[in-house]
C-alpha cells in the first residue's frame, strides 16, 4: 500500500508517529466539531511513561523542553491520525496552545515551544502554519514539562 505525503514525510525526517496515547482521565484524545478537529492536552508520552518530568528553567533545559514540545506535537498528530486516518486529510493547523511547566522567572516559553512549531511546519509545510500561544505554569499533570493542544481543520 503506497504511503501518504505526510507518513513519507515523517521518515524523511527519521520519524515514526505513535500510537496515539491512552487519555489518564476522563476525557477523549480528540473530537470534531464539523471539520475543526481539537485534541486534548497531549504529554511528552513516549510508549506508557513521560519522556522526561519536571520544571523547564530549573531541573530541565530549554534544549530539553524543546524536545519534550515535539514529543507532544508528534503525539497530537497521532491523535489526529486516528480520527482522520491519514494526516494528508488535515487542510491546516490552526492553532497550538501550549503550556510549560516552568521555574519562576522563566521567560523563554516560546523557544520550548518551538520545538513543536519545528515539529509541524517540517512535517506538514503550509499546513502546519498556525497561530499560538504560549504560557508558562507552575504545575503540570504527572509532573509533565510541557502540554500541548492542537487545533486542525479538515479537509
Amino acid at each position: 500500500m503506497p504511503w501518504s505525503t505526510v507518513e513519507s514525510r515523517l521518515q524523511e525526517l527519521g520519524l515514526q508517529l505513535p500510537p496515539a496515547p491512552q487519555p489518564v482521565g476522563a476525557y477523549v484524545g480528540v473530537i470534531r466539531v464539523g471539520n475543526l478537529l481539537v485534541t486534548s492536552g497531549q504529554l511528552p508520552w513516549v510508549g506508557d511513561r513521560l519522556f522526561r518530568t519536571g520544571r523547564v528553567g530549573s531541573e530541565l533545559t530549554v534544549e530539553q523542553g524543546y524536545e519534550c514540545a515535539r514529543i507532544c506535537a508528534l503525539n497530537a498528530l497521532a491523535q489526529l491520525n486516528t480520527e482522520l486516518a491519514s494526516l494528508d486529510h488535515i487542510r491546516q493547523i490552526i492553532r497550538v496552545e501550549g503550556y510549560v511547566h516552568c521555574a519562576p522567572g522563566f521567560r523563554d516559553h516560546p523557544k520550548v515551544l518551538n520545538g513543536a512549531s519545528d515539529l509541524l511546519n517540517q512535517v506538514l509545510g503550509e499546513k502546519g502554519q498556525h497561530t499560538r500561544t504560549a504560557l508558562g505554569i507552575a504545575d503540570m499533570p504527572l509532573d509533565a514539562p510541557v502540554q500541548l493542544v492542537l487545533w486542525a481543520e479538515e479537509v
